[in-house]
Parts: structure tokens; C-alpha cells; sequence
């Protein structure tokens, strides 16, 4: 637990920067028009797939015993694959909507 405490000591300017870009994400997320989703589906799933291959790359290099490290990879692969999956659906969905109807 001290390390943890520790590490917000030492990096606090970088925490607020992440809170920062946090909130300017949301911002800018809540401002782009229905029409540009799907392209933007499409771009966020392939960066999903980068972050995937990165925390692979993250727990393959990591200290079996760094815990937190593993973790950590872990739960960005869970998330990015869940990420990954959610887009598709959506894009697919997206696209069905433009498909002539039979």
C-alpha cells in the first residue's frame, strides 16, 4: 500500500494530466455528429487492437512476480477485447441501417 501512495506522491502533475484528458475526451466525444460514428467505430477498434497486442507485450515482459504489472496487462487485454467485440457490433449494426431492404 506504500508503494502505491508512494507512486501518487512522485506522479501526481501526471495524474491530473490523465484527469484533464479524461474529461477533454468526453467533451469532445459528446460534440461529433451521428454521421461520423461509424468511421470513428472503425478507428477506435483498430487502436483497441494495438492496445491488445501491447499489454500482451506489457505481461510477456514482465517480472512473474510484479503483480501489479500483470494485472494490469491483464485487465487492458480484457478490456480492449471487449472494446473490440462492442465495436464491431455496433459498426455491423450501423451498417445494416444503410443495406436496402429486401
Amino acid at each position: 500500500m506504500t508503494e502505491i501512495l508512494d507512486f501518487i506522491r512522485t506522479n501526481l502533475e501526471l495524474i491530473y494530466i490523465i484527469i484533464l484528458i479524461i474529461f477533454i475526451g468526453v467533451e469532445v466525444i459528446k460534440h461529433i455528429p451521428a454521421v461520423l460514428h461509424t468511421p470513428l467505430m472503425s478507428g477506435a477498434n483498430a487502436l483497441s487492437g494495438v492496445v491488445i497486442v501491447g499489454a500482451i507485450l506489457v505481461m510477456l515482459h514482465a517480472d512473474p512476480e510484479n503483480y501489479l504489472a500483470l494485472s494490469l496487462g491483464f485487465l487492458a487485454v480484457v478490456l480492449g477485447i471487449i472494446n473490440v467485440v462492442g465495436g464491431f457490433a455496433v459498426t455491423n449494426r450501423m451498417l445494416e441501417m444503410f443495406k436496402k431492404k429486401k
